[in-house]
């Protein structure tokens, strides 16, 4: 096929475009359709998947959990044995600082939701439902976080069970629009607690369970008003990331011993960090794409029976044409081909109608959410491919009818 035989067949495409507007606007609207799906569900994604990745990266490589489960447990499948495993504690952090020379500092967290969600409240201001998070001064060097104004938790705090708070942005600018937090009394859950600082804003969607939407408050004071939640997590932070894998080892070897766990038995805890996340993000994710490929398979199979839907009614409204054309030289290859590009071109104007509106969806997610834009080079072109290959399967059936076409009888046809 020469280069003006493929010209021809698109130009030939956009005229029976433009002549059939109604009806060629029906027909390109599948594809446009199934490629729009692709293009806006990739994107959305993309940018979930971008957000979630920096907020693990803003937790830092250099961090170990350790808890009774890894975080893609299935609670639903647990073992008799694995519902009787003990909850993590503060001994245990404490046995872990003192015998791991791999380690710099163990922070012991607990995070509290209450039914319907936390009431904090400040006159006549509400927070919007933040995390009541129990916790220890090691916190700041585990987490590397920060006080924008005011103090920390103290030892002093926690040792007294100090009935002080410090709050994350979000919270002070719900509570606080237009005042100074700090020696402030909110109320949390009813208690009174004085404001001591404000944490450092964090730009990451989920990094550390929403961090500017949290209440802290010392371990201890957590303890006394929250006594039946005893769902302690160990946040480890290691000397450097070299020594991840002797860290682990080593908090392996000193659990095992505190725990009491006999030596035939497997580990009753779980010690993970960023990969085990990546990873269970990474699984969720893949599900999401299957359905993304199962929604844009049903538009793009609408918009290939429209497509050959219109080239099989182009085939029947142009014998005469084609009889013209066989008469004067054309052969069975050049009306194969004719139909085929138009079917191509018909396909490739949905597809790419489907790849701009897939891009302005994914600016209008971006503009009105905290995903940020995201979309991927490789979705653009697979869509364009797709929705071309689409028009080749589609228009190969009318192509091979039209190069069937006796030329006798199509000049006699009317």
């Amino acid at each position: 096929m020469t280069l003006a035989e493929v010209k021809d067949g698109i130009l030939l495409a956009f005229d029976s475009l433009s002549a059939n507007k109604f009806r060629s606007g029906l027909t390109i609207l599948g594809v446009l359709i199934g490629v729009w799906s692709v293009i806006a569900m990739s994107s959305l994604i993309k940018g979930l998947d971008d957000a979630v990745q920096n907020s693990i990266n803003e937790i830092g490589s250099n961090i170990l959990f350790v808890d009774r489960f890894p975080p893609d447990k299935d609670y639903d499948d647990l073992t008799e044995e694995e519902r009787n495993y003990k909850h993590m504690t503060v001994m245990e952090a404490v046995a872990i600082q003192e015998n791991c020379p791999a380690v710099a500092a163990v922070s012991p967290e607990n995070h509290y939701w209450a039914p319907g969600g936390n009431v904090v409240k400040y006159k006549g201001n509400k927070a919007n439902r933040p995390a009541v998070v129990g916790l220890l001064p090691a916190y700041l060097k585990v987490r590397d976080a920060a006080v924008t104004s005011g103090r920390f938790i103290s030892r002093i705090d926690n040792d007294t069970r100090a009935k002080v708070c410090v709050i994350g942005t979000d919270v002070k600018d719900a509570l606080f629009p237009e005042e100074d937090p700090i020696d402030k009394q909110i109320r949390v859950n009813n208690v009174r607690f004085t404001v001591i600082g404000v944490r450092e804003k964090s730009e990451a969607m989920f990094g550390d369970h929403m961090k500017n939407n949290k209440v802290a408050i010392p371990l201890e004071t957590f303890e006394k008003l929250y006594p039946w939640d005893i769902y302690l997590t160990l946040s480890v932070s290691v000397k450097s990331i070299d020594q991840i894998e002797e860290a682990r080892e080593q908090i392996t070897a000193i659990l095992r011993k505190v725990r009491r766990v006999p030596y035939n038995k497997e580990n009753d805890f779980a010690i993970f960090g960023q990969e085990s996340l990546r990873e269970m993000v990474g699984n969720i994710t893949k599900y999401i794409y299957i359905a993304m490929i199962v929604i844009s398979s049903i538009g793009l199979m609408v918009g290939g029976v429209g497509v050959m839907n219109i080239m099989l009614v182009s085939v029947t409204e142009r014998t005469r044409e084609i009889g013209v054309r066989k008469a004067i030289g054309a052969r069975r290859n050049n009306i194969l081909w004719q139909f085929l590009v138009e079917a191509m071109t018909l396909s490739g104007t949905g597809g790419s109608l489907g790849i701009a509106a897939g891009i302005l969806t994914a600016l209008f997610i971006g503009a009105v959410s905290p995903l940020p834009f995201g979309i991927s080079p490789v979705f653009l072109t697979l869509g364009f491919m797709v929705a071309i290959s689409v028009g080749l399967v589609a228009g190969m059936y009318p192509a091979y009818r039209a190069a069937r076409v006796d030329p006798i009888e199509s000049l006699r046809y009317e």
